[in-house]
């Protein structure tokens, strides 16, 4: 019988296991990484300009949207609001330019010309008193009463409510029965504090008394971010009451000084 050699063939399985043994993977050298980086794919590019192309969309976009005007914000009825408003000062202004034509006309025609032009010159004569503030005057209007318990109201705030009436079409305005509104008035603090308008100090609650067509005042006032807004808003923390009226009375009027510098030509 022949002896078993130590030497013999091992299993051809345990072979196999060691040779099966998973490889650990080799990591990246250093200056392979850097190599990448410097000199990118097809693909890295391509990501890359699909990246750079969206940033540049986004960017667009937000510039359009703060370029809009605040009116695409607006809900409908402030836009009806809005064109009714400019609808009303249309009107207005078509109605003066029939006037300022039939007065032309009427200085045009000869021996009636002298009569007509005394009485445009006594016409424009009161308006132009009207706008400097030199005569008491009446008209149907609204009555702002403004309530402001924490003493926050600044010049500025109440400047942007007068010029939001004007632009509403507000003719005179008056404030506390006592201050009369005009190209002329500046307001500002004392040394105390407190608001003065023209020199004179005014004083919570306000009263505005304005002059004008009552519908297209108040909506004027009330149009969001206006004057009642700002005041019931919580930076102030006033409050707002708007009464129209068939006659307002502003009796105050303002004292003419002498120009020390301008002259008409």
């Amino acid at each position: 019988m022949p002896e078993l050699n130590d030497d013999a063939e091992e299993p051809v399985t345990a072979r196999r296991g060691v040779e099966e043994e998973t490889p650990t993977p080799e990591r990246p050298e250093p200056h392979r990484i850097l190599r990448d980086f410097l000199r990118p794919g097809r693909g890295q590019l391509t990501v890359a300009l699909i990246l750079m192309l969206t940033a540049v969309m986004i960017v667009l976009t937000l510039r359009s949207q703060a370029q809009e005007p605040t009116y695409s914000n607006l809900r409908r009825t402030e836009l009806i609001q809005l064109l009714d408003n400019l609808s009303s000062e249309t009107r207005r202004l078509e109605a003066d330019i029939r006037n300022l034509q039939a007065t032309r006309d009427e200085l045009a025609s000869g021996a009636e010309g002298v009569d007509a032009a005394r009485a445009e010159a006594n016409r424009r004569l009161d308006e132009l008193e009207i706008i400097a503030g030199t005569v008491p005057v009446h008209g149907t209007g609204i009555r702002i009463r403004i309530a402001d318990p924490e003493n926050k109201i600044s010049p500025e705030l109440l400047l942007d409510g007068l010029e939001e009436l004007r632009d509403a079409g507000a003719e005179v305005i008056e404030i506390n029965d006592r201050v009369r509104v005009t190209a002329s008035t500046w307001l500002g603090l004392d040394s105390q504090g407190r608001l003065i308008a023209n020199d004179q100090v005014i004083e919570a609650p306000f009263t505005l008394d304005v002059i004008g067509d009552p519908a297209t005042l108040e909506a004027g006032a009330r149009f969001r971010g206006g004057l009642v807004s700002e005041i019931e808003g919580a930076r102030v923390g006033g409050r707002v009451t708007i009464e129209q009226m068939d006659r307002v009375d502003i009796d105050s009027t303002v004292v003419l000084t002498e120009n020390e510098f301008a002259r008409p030509n």
